[in-house]
């Protein structure tokens, strides 16, 4: 396992970036992966290496790269600390859906031009605010995502929302995977409804289910909420789904 820590110019300065690759000579798939609203940490890097030991060079951004030496969250307290809270609602709020389009244009110009990485297209993940994001970027950039997954997203389909992914269903031509986990206020079951709603109109191949956990379930230092059974069943359903790149 190779781990490249490196940046990426984009229109508002330079995002820092960790390129995950698999052993061996390469070149792999891409896939880019979204952190969840407390950003790119510790975690996430574990998450990007069990990736690119899947086979996929994959790039974890840190989304927050405009607000500077940002003080990373401590997830065991964030959610019980009301000024800590506030910070993350406040870091989450602080990126639009220009901004993030913008970002993933470089990023995939950046995989374009790495010679680890192979093909055109590539992949998207997401956790939390990332796989809202990740939806957004296959409809933002259909030629260039070929596979896009959301695992408990919220504001998937948010009715009167001017930038939810699902008005942008029909540009998609990634395969789409969205887990939604159980009795999250974020995810209800009528945005789901309206989001598959907007992908079989569009004629996009999709997958949404339910999982039965809590919000938080496939990123292992959600303590509390993240769950080991469900959590492989979220690495099993991106293998199955990047096959398609």
């Amino acid at each position: 396992m190779t781990v490249l820590d490196l940046t990426v110019a984009t229109a508002d300065g330079t995002c820092p970036v960790s390129l995950h690759l698999p052993d061996g000579g390469g070149p792999w798939p891409g896939v880019i992966m979204y952190p969840d609203a407390a950003g790119k940490r510790p975690t996430f890097a574990d998450m990007a290496d069990r990736m690119a030991g899947l086979g996929y060079a994959t790039l974890l951004p840190d989304v927050y790269y405009r607000l500077g030496d940002w003080k990373p969250f401590d997830v065991h307290t964030v959610f019980t600390d009301p000024d800590e809270r506030a910070r993350l609602m406040s870091l989450g709020r602080s990126l639009d859906v220009e901004q993030i389009v913008a970002d993933a244009g470089a990023f995939l110009e950046f995989l374009a031009g790495r010679p680890e990485v192979a093909g055109e297209r590539v992949g998207t993940t997401g956790y939390c605010m990332g796989g809202r994001i990740s939806l957004l970027v296959a409809g933002h950039h259909p030629d260039r995502i070929g596979a896009a997954a959301s695992f408990h997203g919220g504001r998937l389909a948010a009715e009167g929302d001017p930038d939810s992914p699902a008005l942008v269903a029909d540009r998609v031509r990634a395969t789409v995977y969205v887990a939604a986990a159980e009795n999250d206020e974020t995810s209800p079951p009528e945005q789901l409804d309206r989001l598959a709603k907007a992908y079989t109109e569009a004629g996009v191949t999709h997958t949404i289910e339910t999982y039965p956990g809590a919000h938080g379930f496939a990123v292992p230092d959600n303590i509390g909420p993240y769950d080991e059974a469900l959590a492989e069943r979220h690495w099993a359903a991106l293998q199955k789904l990047y096959r398609t790149l």
